[in-house]
């Protein structure tokens, strides 16, 4: 591995270049978990702590505009623009910038692995996505942080629904499963989503093939959703205040 250093508006950020590895879109092990950043995918600036609970951290008219970087292939550009139609079901407007578009996402392929900041940073707000992040599920789960969502078993409330078997982790990998206070993130009065996109799986991060997450519904499945779920989809309703 080497360790590179991409520099994200003011602030730089350590980014570790990881070998290519196999992977697929019904897989457990999705390629964003493993960009060795907060969470695995998240870069964080100097004012945003942990949360985006602040309102300055919302798209403005619930529009979020974007440019995809001439880097990408036409294929790769088709399964951006096809995986962001999943936002049709919102009451976000998720569109190609103009040039008035002062703040706006730039999907871009500076390093290797995929990952995003979360909420509105104000300007050109980059979200990496190389050649292993070219799947449906991937983009929309990056994209979904600069909406505003951070990880699902990070939340307030997460103990009352998995379990975190920390004896289980990578040495290092203690941090992605930090629990937020509740004046940090707020789940808007919604249930704990053991089906939201944005919910690690059962074994990620295991040092030795076993559990680091046990929903405590032991018919839960989590860290497999393709799509999505009924209640990412409420929260985005709920965040930006739609009728």
């Amino acid at each position: 591995m080497k360790t590179l250093y991409a520099v994200f508006g003011v602030a730089v950020f350590a980014v570790t270049y990881i070998q290519t590895i196999p992977i697929s879109e019904e897989g457990a092990e999705y390629y964003w978990k493993r960009s060795d950043i907060f969470e695995g995918d998240i870069v964080l600036d100097r004012d945003q702590k942990n949360g985006v609970i602040k309102e300055i951290r919302r798209w403005p008219n619930r529009e979020i505009p974007y440019v995809i970087g001439p880097e990408y292939t036409e294929k790769q550009k088709a399964i951006i623009k096809t995986s962001l139609t999943a936002f049709d079901k919102t009451c976000l407007k998720v569109r190609e910038r103009n040039s008035t578009d002062k703040d706006y996402v730039y999907f871009t392929y500076e390093v290797s692995g995929c990952f995003s900041a979360v909420g509105r940073q104000g300007g050109k707000q980059k979200i990496n996505l190389s050649k292993n992040c070219m799947y449906k599920s991937t983009v929309i789960h990056e994209f979904l942080h600069a909406v505003g969502f951070h990880h699902m078993q990070n939340n307030f409330n997460r103990d009352e629904y998995v379990t975190i078997m920390f004896e289980n982790l990578e040495a290092g990998a203690e941090g992605y499963f930090t629990k937020y206070n509740s004046s940090y993130v707020t789940d808007f009065g919604l249930p704990y989503d053991y089906g939201s996109i944005m919910h690690y799986g059962r074994k990620d991060f295991s040092k030795n093939g076993k559990d680091t997450i046990v929903p405590k519904d032991p018919s839960a499945v989590i860290g497999l959703a393709q799509d999505m779920s009924k209640i990412d989809l409420a929260k985005i309703t709920a965040m930006y205040k739609c009728s």
